[in-house]
């Protein structure tokens, strides 16, 4: 009988054991799961702001979080190959600041440069000092919101122009419809804020001074991107979806570089 007690017992011990180790286990593999997850975003937080504070981004006046917003998008198009694999350029363009700033940023990525700061229009029907309405309509001499690929330079009623092509469709898939372009504009300058207070607009399009039209074509033509950021609730993009670049971090998480992707 008390054999058969000491068999039981240990039956009953060796089971419980068994058990905890499996919760501890299990619990093991969980928590590095989330470990994983927040060391792919710790690393891929780190190094935008790596390049942030390398360019001196904050010292020109761009948001972090816009900028945060603009790399995002940057690399889920560089992760779908919608980018070549040498595109180092991106462009950003922020609609949350009066035209009296200069709101619009090139930034070389693989260098981690601040390439040109400069004035930039927005649409008549936007606003305007401060742009405050966007959309996608034809006619609407409104600017529109979204991730961008620049295309090729040609000559236009504006002199030497670039095409852009939107691919945040119901914000600005009809870029090339309503010839959306960058040009070059006398009312994007110093003088024209001096005379109204703020630069002239455009009929949509992200106009810039003519004295920097021909570095800035030069510098961003040729599949690069441009992010225009605005004050709209409503503005939503599959490319600012973190898991992309999280993913690929955790797949690879040694010396995460865009000029990898």
């Amino acid at each position: 009988m008390r054999k058969h007690l000491w068999c039981v017992t240990f039956a009953v011990l060796f089971l419980a054991t068994t058990i905890i180790s499996w919760r501890s286990a299990g619990a093991n593999k969980s928590d590095g799961k989330v470990n994983s997850t927040l060391n792919a975003r710790e690393l891929f937080n780190q190094y935008v702001n790596s390049l942030y504070q390398t360019a001196s981004l904050q010292q020109t006046g761009l948001a972090f979080n816009v900028f945060e917003k603009a790399v995002t998008g940057y690399t889920n198009l560089k992760l779908s190959h919608q980018l070549p694999q040498s595109s180092s350029v991106l462009t950003v363009v922020d609609f949350t600041k009066s035209s009296r700033e200069k709101r619009m940023w090139i930034i070389d990525l693989f260098s981690k440069q601040l390439l040109l700061n400069t004035w930039v229009a927005h649409g008549q029907g936007s606003g305007d000092e401060m742009a405050t309405n966007f959309s996608d309509r034809n006619d609407s001499h409104q600017s529109s919101l979204g991730f961008y690929l620049t295309d090729n330079v040609y000559m236009g009623k504006h002199g030497r122009s670039l095409h852009l092509d939107g691919l945040d469709e119901g914000f600005n898939g009809n870029a090339r419809m309503r010839d959306i372009v960058i040009h070059g504009a006398s009312y994007v300058s110093q003088a024209a804020i001096n005379r109204k207070g703020y630069v002239g607009r455009s009929f949509g399009c992200p106009a810039v001074s003519p004295r920097v039209i021909d570095k800035v074509i030069n510098t961003i033509k040729g599949k690069t991107v441009l992010f225009i950021n605005g004050n709209d609730d409503s503005y939503s993009s599959k490319y600012l979806d973190e898991s992309g670049p999280l993913n690929f971090i955790s797949a690879d998480s040694t010396n995460f570089d865009l000029a990898r992707l």
